[in-house]
C-alpha cells in the first residue's frame, strides 16, 4: 500500500488534530478542577464573611451601648467639672486678694519703718539739742 502525498498530508493533519484534542482535554480537565477549588474557596469565604459580619454587628451593638453609657456618665460629671472650674477661679481670686493684702502690709511696714527711723533721728536731734541747751 502506497500513500500519496495528499494522503500523507491528511494523515499528518489528522494526527496533529488528535494531539490538539488530547492536549485541550487535559487543559479543560485542569481548568475544571481549578474552577471547583475556586467555588469551594468562595463558599468558605462567604461563610467566613457571614460569621465575621455577625460578630461585627454584635461588637457594634455593644459599642453603641457603651458609648451611650459613657455619654450619660459624662453628662453627670459635667457639673463636677464646672464646680472645679468655679473653685479654681475662687482660689485664684483668694490668691490675688492675699497678694494685695501682703503688698499693702509691706507698704505699711515700709511706711512704719520710715516713721520709726524719722522718730529715731528726731529723738537724737532733740537729745543733742537738749544737751546743748543745758550747757
Amino acid at each position: 500500500m502506497t500513500l500519496s502525498l495528499g494522503q500523507l498530508a491528511g494523515l499528518i493533519a489528522a494526527l496533529a488534530f488528535l494531539l490538539l484534542v488530547i492536549f485541550m482535554c487535559v487543559v479543560l480537565i485542569k481548568v475544571a478542577k481549578t474552577m471547583n477549588e475556586v467555588n469551594q474557596s468562595v463558599k468558605i469565604l462567604r461563610n467566613d464573611a457571614d460569621a465575621i459580619s455577625k460578630e461585627v454587628e454584635a461588637i457594634l451593638s455593644k459599642s453603641n451601648v457603651l458609648l451611650e453609657d459613657v455619654n450619660g456618665k459624662s453628662k453627670k460629671i459635667d457639673p463636677l467639672f464646672q464646680t472645679v472650674a468655679d473653685l479654681s477661679e475662687s482660689v485664684s481670686d483668694l490668691n490675688n486678694a492675699s497678694r494685695n493684702l501682703v503688698g499693702s502690709f509691706s507698704s505699711s511696714t515700709k511706711s512704719v519703718g520710715k516713721v520709726t527711723m524719722t522718730a529715731g533721728v528726731l529723738k537724737k536731734v532733740y537729745s543733742m539739742w537738749h544737751k546743748k541747751s543745758k550747757r
